[in-house]
């Protein structure tokens, strides 16, 4: 059970509701939202900036897809490791998110995929070793603008996904996905069906 109540759809802002379209979402699209929404001026901060990287990406759906379910493991974020979205969902199979397990090794991984998932490792379990010569890999495959999307999303999965963890919101979520949160109850990716949401 989560640990905020969720607040009903009927009682958040215009803005809030127009913003996420969230007449027509389903409740494990409206997600984190249902929690946000108890402080809905400071709620459009971070789903502005997410809905801000969506629409100004330029990187593959695909790389960001994978580098978002390798943060969500990092996070023990349950809601972010049932949901598989569909603008990637085509490019990525779940053989590629099993692959995840061990990324250095994954044959089905390009070296930009690899290389942005040891980023995404890095900024959730050891950003200080982020370091000059890093950056110099990154700068080999990437763009310096790739390179701060790549950050910008980093920063996005890290911290909302930390705050959907600890809020623990797996009631609408498939078995497998469902253990509490917890230091004793890791799950993966891969732990149950994923949904296919917008």
């Amino acid at each position: 059970m989560s640990r905020i109540s969720f607040v009903p759809v009927s009682e958040w802002t215009d803005e809030l509701k127009n913003f996420t379209a969230a007449d027509t979402a389903t409740e494990l699209e409206r997600g984190i939202t249902r929690m946000l929404a108890h402080a809905p001026g400071a709620a459009m901060g971070p789903i502005s900036f997410g809905a801000a990287l969506v629409k100004n990406r330029t990187l593959p759906e695909r790389l960001i897809e994978l580098l978002r379910l390798r943060v969500a493991f990092h996070n023990q974020c349950r809601s972010c490791m049932a949901i598989r979205y569909r603008a990637a969902h085509h490019d990525v199979s779940e053989d590629d998110v099993c692959s995840l397990e061990r990324p250095a090794e994954a044959s089905s991984l390009d070296a930009r995929e690899r290389l942005a998932v040891e980023l995404g490792d890095r900024f959730a379990c050891d950003h200080l070793s982020i370091d000059e010569a890093f950056f110099d890999e990154l700068k080999a495959l990437f763009s310096e603008a790739e390179i701060m999307e790549l950050l910008m999303h980093c920063a996005l999965y890290v911290g909302v996904g930390r705050l959907a963890a600890v809020l623990d919101m797996t009631e609408d979520l498939p078995e497998g996905f469902s253990l509490p949160f917890g230091r004793n109850n890791s799950v993966t990716p891969t732990s149950g069906q994923p949904v296919v949401v917008r």
